[in-house]
């Protein structure tokens, strides 16, 4: 009975083998249409992308106000 469940497990996994893409994903990142390879992956790439960005100015942004203000000295009550 188990003998007969393994291998029914390791045929139909055998028929379930998923399909090759890597040659779709290769003409599509290949592809000369004037686009950086980052954004070539289509709308999550690109709203990925906008996230980061708009996560790393804020960030910059943010720490050059904290410098600012550690820098400045506290005024005496």
């Amino acid at each position: 009975s188990l003998r007969q469940i393994s291998q029914r497990t390791i045929s139909t996994a055998s028929r379930r083998q998923l399909e090759n893409r890597v040659p779709e994903k290769q003409k599509l990142f290949q592809e000369d249409n004037g686009l950086p390879v980052y954004l070539k992956g289509g709308v999550m790439d690109g709203l990925l992308y906008r996230v980061t960005m708009g996560l790393t100015v804020f960030g910059g942004v943010y720490a050059v106000y904290e410098l600012l203000v550690a820098s400045m000295p506290k005024k005496q009550k």
